[in-house]
C-alpha cells in the first residue's frame, strides 16, 4: 500500500514539473502598443481617438473620392489583411481600414462590449470621425457580418457592400483553428492568457489558408505578435462569449449591390454560406475561389481584387 501511494505521489510530481515547464516554456507575457508599433504601425498607420479607444486606422488614396471604400477584418486578425487590396485600390480610390475592437493594436473595448451592436456602433463612430457619410463597406468573416449588419442599422450609407467569406449564419465548420477551440476551451482560454505557444498560431493560420503553404513565417509573426497586444487573448475569450446570430432573417431586406468573394477551401465558415448569401440578397454577385480559403483576400489579394475592381468598375 505505502509503495503505491509513494508512486502516486511520484507520478503527480512528475505531472506537476511537466505541466510547470511546459507553462514556462510558452509563457508570452502581453506586449504594450509602443511596443509593437515599431513594426506594425509603420506609415501610413495613424491612431485616432474613438470611444475611449486609440483607433489603429490607415487612410490612404485621394480624399477627393465621394465614396471611400471602408474595409472590416476578421476575428484574430488586423487591417493587414487587406494590404495587398490597398496596393491594388488606392492609385484611384481612397481606402480606409482599421483593427477593430479585441484586435490588432486597437485593443480591448473598454466595457468589454463585443456585441454586434456594439461593433456596429463602433463603425459608425469612426466613419463619423472621419467625417464620412458614404462609404462602400466591405469585410471578412465577422468584419462581413460587421459590414452588413451595419448596412441593414444605416443603409443609407453604405452604397456598395463586399463580402468576403462573411459571418452571420449559423456556420457548420468542418474544422476549426486551434486557437479559436483553445479561447472557447474555459480553463485553457484563461491559460491562453499568459501563455501562447507560436506553433498555435502557425497551426491556426495554416488552418484557414487553402493553401497552407503560402503561410510564411512573417505572416505569423504579424498574427502572433499582435495577439500579445496587451488585452486581446482576454478580449477573444470574451467576443466569443458573446456571438450570436440575431439577424438572419434581415439580410433578405438588404437592397443595395454586393458582392460576395468566397474560397471554396474554407472550412470554417463553408461555402453554403455564401450561396445562402446570394440567394437571400435580391441581384448579390456570387464569385467563387476554388483553391482559396477563408481569408482569400490575404491568401490571393491579385485575383480577389480583380473581383472587386470589376464590381466597382475600377480601371
Amino acid at each position: 500500500m505505502k509503495l503505491a501511494v509513494r508512486i502516486l505521489g511520484v507520478s503527480l510530481i512528475a505531472m506537476l514539473v511537466f505541466v510547470f515547464a511546459g507553462v514556462i516554456a510558452t509563457w508570452a507575457p502581453d506586449r504594450s502598443v509602443a511596443q509593437l508599433s515599431a513594426r506594425w504601425a509603420r506609415a501610413p498607420s495613424q491612431f485616432v481617438s474613438v470611444a475611449g479607444m486609440q483607433v489603429h486606422l490607415r487612410d490612404e488614396g485621394p480624399r477627393n473620392d465621394p465614396n471611400p471604400i471602408v474595409l472590416l477584418h476578421g476575428t484574430a486578425a488586423s487591417l493587414h489583411t487587406w494590404d495587398g487590396w490597398a496596393q491594388n485600390l488606392t492609385a484611384t480610390r481612397r481606402v480606409i481600414r482599421f483593427d477593430l475592437p479585441a484586435f490588432g493594436l486597437t485593443g480591448p473595448h473598454p466595457q468589454n462590449d463585443y456585441s454586434m451592436a456594439a461593433y456596429v456602433q463602433f463603425v459608425q463612430q469612426v466613419l463619423d470621425s472621419l467625417g464620412l457619410q458614404h462609404v462602400v463597406l466591405g469585410g471578412n468573416s465577422l468584419g462581413g457580418q460587421i459590414a452588413w449588419e451595419f448596412a441593414l442599422a444605416q443603409p443609407l450609407r453604405v452604397t456598395q457592400l463586399i463580402l468576403v467569406d462573411a459571418g452571420g449564419y449559423p456556420m457548420q465548420s468542418q474544422s476549426v483553428p486551434l486557437g479559436f477551440r483553445l479561447a472557447r476551451a474555459p480553463v485553457l482560454g484563461s491559460l491562453m492568457e499568459y501563455t501562447l505557444p507560436r506553433g498555435v498560431i502557425q497551426s491556426s493560420v495554416r488552418n484557414v489558408y487553402g493553401d497552407p503553404a503560402k503561410v510564411t513565417a512573417e505572416l505569423v509573426d504579424r498574427y502572433y505578435e499582435l495577439t500579445l497586444r496587451a488585452g486581446n487573448r482576454a478580449a477573444l475569450v470574451q467576443r466569443f462569449g458573446q456571438m450570436r446570430w440575431d439577424h438572419v432573417e434581415q439580410i433578405k431586406t438588404l437592397k443595395l449591390p454586393t458582392l460576395i468573394l468566397w474560397g471554396a477551401q474554407d472550412r470554417l465558415i463553408p461555402l453554403d454560406n455564401g450561396r445562402h448569401f446570394a440567394a437571400d440578397i435580391a441581384g448579390a454577385h456570387l464569385v467563387v475561389f476554388e483553391q482559396l480559403g477563408h481569408v482569400p483576400q490575404e491568401e490571393d489579394a491579385q485575383s480577389t481584387v480583380h473581383a472587386v475592381k470589376e464590381f466597382l468598375k475600377i480601371t
